[in-house]
């Protein structure tokens, strides 16, 4: 299926509520999509470092703040 998309005409609020509906149709049926191998490996090493001791944690509003000065 070829779908096209006047993404340069589309404001960036227009490109997130399509994503948005898109995200939300997946949702419905969450058993048809699988994730690959690699998702449970690197959840699997989280867990390792959790149980160890090694795991760092930091609060919501400062990883969406380290985030956003790394995409400056």
């Amino acid at each position: 299926m070829d779908i096209s998309l006047p993404l340069d005409k589309m404001t960036s609020l227009d490109k997130i509520a399509v994503m948005e509906k898109l995200w939300d149709d997946l949702c419905r049926n969450p058993e048809s999509i699988s994730s690959p191998e690699w998702h449970k490996e690197i959840l699997q090493d989280r867990e390792r470092e959790v149980n160890e001791g090694k795991a760092k944690f930091t609060t919501f509003d400062h990883a969406k703040e380290r985030i956003r000065n790394q995409t400056k």
